[in-house]
């Protein structure tokens, strides 16, 4: 019974003992919330459908959202994909291990629930050695999303993961990770790539490498995680500053100063709010990205505050992806 297990949590200094102690816990069909440098996943042997079928009940999961496998080793792309594209293996020399998810047709070895029936699979190498440890003593693809309920807010801590999930089998406690928000998805098309999600590998950076498609991504189905209007969202209303109707002003007035809080970009310290949190005090993207997440956290903990407006960031670069999550993050409170 889920409510009478008790998760096993790792100090940030982990020792090889414990690492092979969760990868026993993999082999063994149980869940591990492990850190990776974009945030927190949580874990399962991607090869066996009842340990991933334990991922979709602890997050609440809707069964036609797609996994991400994570691996340690470029070879076991092979186990993955029936793919024999030359260019997969340029991407991954640039961009692996990191930050970039490469959607590929799926091998027979990998099952149906890890791709929510579809006949393609997302595969990345995390650049966190605790995640490529974990991997490779498990002997083990992982499957693993981010480790917080479905829709909300994405860990960036242990902590997080410990206050939405009950049922992992381990925590591993790597500290806040680095880059903060989640992988950048792409597809190859026969004249080039096409991203899924937006993250922190830009299509700039993938231009260094291959032309970007002419194709555009399927609207009608989700070939990739975070593809959903609503995500990433607290569990406080949100709007972003540039989008709020006269209607949601007008409310927000009538808010106590104390119960607002602001969240710059820019440095900005506008006047009406009880409290200012700084993405980044000198306007730099990739810090922005690195604090987003955990100053949602924080907002969403602090009981004194009922409700957060956010400064939108420029769409440029890694800023694409961070309005990304921004505005599914407020979605649901825009109706």
């Amino acid at each position: 019974c889920n409510l009478e297990r008790k998760q096993n949590i790792i100090e940030t200094n982990i020792t090889k003992d414990k690492i092979i102690e969760a990868a026993e816990a993999i082999k063994e069909g149980k869940l591990v919330a492990f850190p990776t440098e974009t945030v927190y996943g949580l874990g399962a042997n991607a090869l066996d459908p009842e340990a991933v079928a334990k991922i979709f009940i602890e997050k609440e999961r809707p069964s036609f959202d797609p996994l991400i496998v994570h691996i340690s080793n470029i070879n076991d792309i092979e186990l993955l994909t029936t793919s024999k594209d030359p260019r997969i293996y340029k991407i991954a020399e640039k961009f692996w291990p990191g930050p970039l998810t490469i959607v590929l047709p799926k091998s027979s070895r990998v099952p149906n629930i890890v791709t929510s029936g579809l006949n393609t699979v997302g595969i990345r190498m995390p650049n966190n050695p605790i995640a490529l440890s974990l991997i490779s003593t498990s002997g083990k693809p992982i499957a693993a999303p981010s480790a917080n309920k479905f829709g909300k807010i994405s860990p960036t801590k242990a902590d997080h993961v410990i206050k939405q999930l009950k049922g992992v089998d381990y925590v591993l406690d790597g500290g806040s990770t680095d880059i903060g928000i989640e992988s950048t998805v792409i597809t190859l098309k026969e004249d080039g790539f096409v991203i899924l999600r937006e993250g922190y590998i830009t299509a700039d950076n993938l231009l260094e490498v291959l032309p970007q498609s002419k194709h555009k991504k399927d609207s009608m189905h989700l070939e990739s995680p975070g593809l959903l209007k609503s995500h990433y969202s607290p569990d406080k209303p949100i709007f972003i500053e540039s989008e709020l109707s006269s209607e949601q002003i007008d409310n927000l007035s009538n808010t106590k100063k104390n119960k607002k809080a602001f969240i710059s970009f820019s440095g900005r310290s506008p006047e009406g709010y009880g409290k200012i949190e700084f993405l980044s005090k000198n306007s730099d993207l990739k810090e922005a990205a690195s604090n987003l997440f955990s100053i949602l956290h924080k907002l969403e903990e602090d009981l004194a505050i009922n409700v957060i407006v956010t400064e939108e960031v420029p769409e440029n670069g890694i800023g694409i992806a961070i309005m990304d999550r921004l505005r599914k993050a407020s979605y649901r409170y825009k109706k």
